[in-house]
């Protein structure tokens, strides 16, 4: 299979999807009114709620769910073979992610902009609620903490890209000061904005920083994660237009930009896939496709971390409701692009199917590094670009990715403490500074609690896609009750979320078992406090789905008579 095709297969259906069935399921069944008063609007305060131009608003909402998950998990689950992975991200992104993004910001934005989690109680009840804001701190703990270290080793892995990262976060200031005080027009901006953002991709193999091996008793590791979570704790308390949505917008450009450089690339280069269609001769110890297929690739076809940025911070920023589309079901969608180009590099960017298989020689490999080296390779081959350049493109690429999400997760994890607050009537909690010094104390526990050197998040990470997929079905649910609830039809939503517990609910059970045989009982019980929680929640919401359907019925007959 030539590279050209998988590409315009991708890019073809997910183009259908937005403008055929996104159009459906927003004006038919979410039913999208040009003449609703957003909370942006109704509880403007400069800070977090803020009307955002939905093209600005679109690249926040994008850079912050795509991070780097959509390259990683792809990248991983090649393992199994091209098609499978493609089938997924594809069509998971047209019918599962799509409708989930865009979901969880309407259904947020009627009703005050309040998060999934607060809003299960809305929707649901108490008790999921309690179980549900759970599930979504243990998500936004790990994601947190992870990339923490996942940028700490690219900045170590390739000082070139150390200026164009920090010096990112100097442009984003800048664009948001001639936005919003200046009033300079978006197109003129954005392009001073990728003007210098790529001048410091360029500069940046030229002037490589890393830090010392030590600084004072910390290694550069160490103080990287310090760093940037410091950095994280100053972004979640600035107003959104002040560094987040501008720092997110431009990245949202530059992956594109990235993305057509990689895409043309291959046009020209036209590489060969070299992997396997099916792989039928995985390494030992290679967990079975089916259900760990859909836990393995999150992001780039449905994740629940979407969720939470939707309903956490773009539902605070939507300016019209029918923004929800373009916003949600098109950041899926260049989200889904984005993974579709990590399996064409992961898979094409090789010479040889034993160059292939060197990478691969065992589950959990490939993932950022291969996606780096194939997609270096292809940028090399198809338009003659440098390999250090290349690499250095891709990797600032993936790097604000993290970044970005980062910064996003760090205010939610914040917005979860305040609303904790305000469910227990902490009023010191309900506070910014003092929630995001919560938040910041809990990663940080995490990160050097559980590993000296501030690894400790990949601890728990192997459970990170089985909680994530869990999240996005309980997210899936709240939006169907809350259909039923309108009389709108609701198998858009249920078909998909009953699918994704059903793979979700496997695979928990199938880590379950590996965490016994390994005697690993802190992942364990874990695994099983999740387990539980997810059996309670999926109780808890299927009770209320069924009391709305029957109230409906009822309802219907006495109009009837």
């Amino acid at each position: 299979m030539n590279a050209i095709f998988l590409m315009l297969m991708g890019l073809g259906a997910m183009a259908l999807g937005y403008f055929v069935y996104s159009k459906f399921i927003c004006e038919k069944i979410f039913k999208v009114d040009p003449n609703f008063r957003t909370p942006a609007h109704e509880m403007q305060d400069g800070v977090d709620y803020v009307p955002t131009n939905k093209y600005i608003l679109w690249g926040h909402h994008f850079t912050s769910v795509a991070g780097a998950a959509p390259i990683i998990g792809p990248a991983i689950a090649v393992i199994w073979g091209w098609v499978p992975a493609f089938l997924w991200v594809v069509f998971g992104t047209i019918f599962f992610a799509g409708v989930h993004d865009a979901g969880a910001i309407w259904a947020s934005s009627r009703n005050k902009a309040k998060s999934i989690g607060a809003l299960t109680g809305d929707i649901v009840g108490n008790r999921a609620r309690s179980i549900f804001m759970i599930v979504i701190f243990l998500v936004l703990l790990m994601v947190n903490a992870v990339f923490a270290v996942v940028i700490a080793g690219q900045l170590i892995n390739f000082p070139s890209a150390t200026i164009p990262v920090w010096g990112a976060i100097v442009v984003a200031l800048i664009i948001g000061q001639l936005i919003y005080r200046k009033n300079m027009g978006l197109l003129l901006v954005t392009i001073v904005g990728v003007v210098a953002l790529y001048g410091m991709i360029y500069i940046g193999p030229m002037l490589p920083i890393s830090l010392p091996e030590m600084v004072g008793p910390l290694s550069d590791n160490q103080s990287w994660i310090i760093l940037l979570f410091v950095y994280a704790a100053i972004a979640s308390l600035l107003p959104v237009w002040m560094l987040l949505q501008p720092r997110d917008y431009i990245n949202g450009i530059q992956l594109f930009i990235g993305l057509g450089l990689l895409y043309g690339a291959v046009i020209l280069a036209s590489p060969d896939v070299v992997a396997p269609a099916f792989n039928t001769d995985v390494p030992e110890g290679t967990p079975s496709l089916i259900p760990l297929l859909f836990v393995t690739i999150a992001c780039g076809a449905i994740s629940g971390f979407h969720g939470l940025v939707s309903s956490g911070t773009t539902s605070k920023q939507i300016d019209k409701e029918p923004d929800v589309r373009f916003v949600g079901y098109f950041g899926a969608v260049g989200e889904g692009s984005l993974a579709l180009a990590a399996i064409i590099a992961a898979t094409a960017g090789f010479a040889t199917l034993a160059d292939w298989q060197a990478i691969y020689h065992s589950f959990g490999q490939g993932g950022v590094s291969a996606f780096i080296k194939g997609g270096a390779n292809i940028l090399q081959n198809g338009l003659g670009l440098d390999t250090v350049l290349s690499q250095t493109l891709l990797t600032v690429m993936v790097v604000l990715f993290a970044g970005t999400t980062m910064d996003t997760g760090l205010r939610l994890q914040r917005y979860i403490f305040q609303e904790w607050g305000s469910i227990y009537n902490i009023s010191w909690m309900q506070k910014a500074a003092p929630a995001t010094l919560l938040a910041v104390g809990s990663c940080l526990l995490l990160a050097f609690g559980a590993g000296g050197d501030g690894s400790g998040g990949l601890m728990i990470w192997p459970l990170f896609g089985t909680t994530n997929q869990l999240l996005a079905g309980l997210t899936l649910l709240v939006i169907t009750v809350m259909l039923v609830k309108l009389g709108r039809p609701m198998w858009y939503t249920l078909a998909p979320l009953m699918f994704l517990l059903t793979m979700t609910t496997l695979g928990l059970l199938i880590q379950l078992k590996s965490f016994y045989d390994k005697g690993d009982w802190f992942l364990f019980t874990l695994d099983l406090i999740i387990l539980v929680a997810a059996v309670l929640v999926i109780l808890e919401s299927s009770s209320a789905l069924t009391k709305q359907i029957k109230a409906n019925k009822a309802k219907t007959a006495t109009q009837n008579t």
